[in-house]
């Protein structure tokens, strides 16, 4: 594997953590392990519903990703943007995304009525039931879950023509997070609160440096790959 690739798996891994963690997705992430955990009384049984759970996440993110990569490079005309347009193009949403991560940019946010009514009945399915909730609401973007994804993390496939490996490797990191929810929802309500409470704060400062850095980056490719040669006297 190659530095830069591996520094796109790294990208790809926060992003994923990130976007676990972020408020929206957080709050939903713990409300399906209480879910699908509330009529087990054994630690170890409401451990593996989390791990299930996880698995749909990674499965839809990972799935998801694969076929938008995929299909938009499969495209001439988008192909031969991408090799010849890719960094501009890759500025711009950088610097959009981190507008977003700062919440400079608001984006509005997708009801949750539905995933409300399918987590109550999928939750008493047991373990097909937990994978299943896990991949319906990794489908249940909100902003900043949203702005990671189809803004940073498809755009970082894109360009290393990752069809699998970089989703999966963004599948792995919303993963995390969720495991260490449900190993707290084992050991009870009170490890739950204190984790909670630890991840929103830690969260804040984690959404604001990466978006702090993606603002940085994305203006420094538009003024390499769009002002400057814009703006250069042609020879």
């Amino acid at each position: 594997m190659t530095n830069a690739l591996l520094l796109a798996a790294g990208s790809a891994f926060w992003f994923g953590l990130l976007t676990s963690i972020s408020p929206c997705p957080l709050a939903t992430n713990i409300a399906a392990v209480s879910y699908i955990g509330q009529d087990v009384e054994k630690p170890g049984r409401v451990i593996l519903s989390g791990l299930f759970y996880t698995t749909g996440r990674m499965a839809s993110y990972t799935v998801l990703g694969t076929i938008l990569v995929t299909g938009l490079l499969a495209v001439f005309d988008v192909a031969s943007f991408l090799q010849q347009r890719m960094n501009q193009a890759l500025g711009i949403l950088l610097f959009l995304t981190g507008l977003v991560l700062l919440g400079i940019i608001p984006l509005p946010t997708l009801s949750t009525g539905f995933t409300r009514r399918a987590s109550e009945k999928l939750a008493a399915m047991g373990f097909i039931g937990a994978f299943l909730l896990g991949a319906l609401f990794a489908l249940s973007f909100c902003p900043v879950s949203a702005a990671l994804f189809f803004g940073s993390l498809i755009p970082l496939a894109m360009r290393f023509q990752s069809h699998i490996f970089l989703p999966g490797v963004f599948g792995i990191g919303t993963a995390l997070p969720v495991l260490v929810f449900a190993l707290a929802f084992g050991y009870g309500s009170h490890a739950v609160a204190a984790t909670f409470n630890w991840v929103s704060m830690m969260e804040k400062w984690f959404r604001r440096i990466t978006g702090a850095i993606f603002v940085a980056v994305g203006a420094y490719y538009i003024y390499v790959y769009i002002l400057t040669p814009l703006f250069s006297p042609a020879i």
